[in-house]
């Protein structure tokens, strides 16, 4: 008989031989240990042992689901409003058995009960409290699509498609930053500089990247005044998968007034420049299908996309 119940501390070496067995090489850290479990997962500060819904048979663990919150508005603290299915996994011999489907009504039952009126599956910024590193990439990407039996599953099961996420790689080996006029005219008004282990701007990035190396690049005017600004990340555990020395993209901004005049593409090949120079060998970043604009602007610099994500909602009842 398979029993449901919330996390025990005597879990973790289960839960990780569960990971090792169910999860992929590309989209997921492997092999996943203990100590990388309860670093990236359990020490989160808002972790709740009954949001990881555990399925055991017979003193053994057969699977998993958990079931988290995003961030408030301003990123400063948990809002239960909108509730997010982040992860089920089921060994091998338990798939197609019902245990996932039990897992799942299990994690929405928790969500509901803590005040969730919309329910999310795949996590997605900021519906993205647990497994960055060991999960997608530079963010969380809702259900890779490379999970092929996962789609169905959501869908027979309540869930419809709501947004989509491309994820897209870009090998330093022969990256050549762009050169033309307009480039070297930014070059001689502007320094970019590199902070190496910024300080969180909020509560919720320091949650969620607060163990990781970063450096954050910005773009100055030689007065001082910032244009543009993006942070990388080591992508580690999941990476050392890949067997690649890897950054993760992420928070790419450009002031208004500066918008669509060559800016961000300076300042990324700057930071890939320096990357490279560093070791890293490969660049990873996300962005959603809409935004078309970030899209072509990482193709211009060669990026290609290597997997994508659905973010997926329940139907209302």
């Amino acid at each position: 008989m398979t029993v449901y119940r919330s996390f025990r501390n005597t879990d973790p070496p289960g839960l990780a031989e569960v990971w090792r067995l169910s999860a992929p090489e590309r989209g997921f850290m492997q092999p996943m240990s203990v100590e990388v479990f309860e670093r990236h997962v359990l020490s989160k500060p808002y972790f709740d042992r009954h949001g990881l819904i555990v399925a055991e048979r017979d003193g053994r663990v057969l699977g998993f689901a958990h079931a988290g919150f995003g961030a408030s508005e301003d990123l400063s603290t948990l809002s239960t409003q909108f509730g997010v299915v982040c992860l089920i996994m089921v060994r091998p011999e338990g798939q197609r058995t019902g245990v996932g489907s039990e897992l799942l009504a299990r994690a929405e039952a928790y969500l509901r009960q803590a005040g969730s009126q919309v329910i999310y599956a795949g996590a997605v910024h900021p519906l993205d409290p647990f497994y960055l590193g060991l999960y997608g990439g530079s963010e969380l990407p809702g259900v890779l699509d490379s999970l092929q039996a996962a789609h169905p599953f959501l869908i027979n099961r309540g869930y419809d498609e709501v947004d989509r996420v491309v994820v897209l790689e870009r090998d330093l080996a022969e990256f050549r930053p762009l050169v033309d006029r307009n480039q070297m005219q930014i070059r001689r008004r502007t320094n970019v500089d590199a902070q190496f282990d910024p300080s969180s701007s909020t509560w919720w990035e320091a949650c969620n990247f607060g163990c990781f190396d970063r450096v954050r690049f910005d773009l100055k005017t030689r007065e001082g005044k910032r244009i543009a600004r993006t942070t990388g990340w080591m992508l580690d555990p999941i990476a050392r998968t890949w067997g690649v020395r890897a950054v993760g993209l992420v928070d790419l901004q450009v002031e208004e007034s500066a918008q669509r005049q060559g800016h961000a593409s300076f300042l990324l090949g700057e930071a890939f420049r320096r990357l490279h120079e560093q070791g890293v060998m490969m660049v990873q970043v996300q962005t959603m299908q809409r935004n078309t604009a970030a899209l072509a602007l990482y193709q211009k610099l060669g990026f290609l996309q290597t997997d994508g994500g659905t973010v997926y909602r329940k139907r209302s009842s």
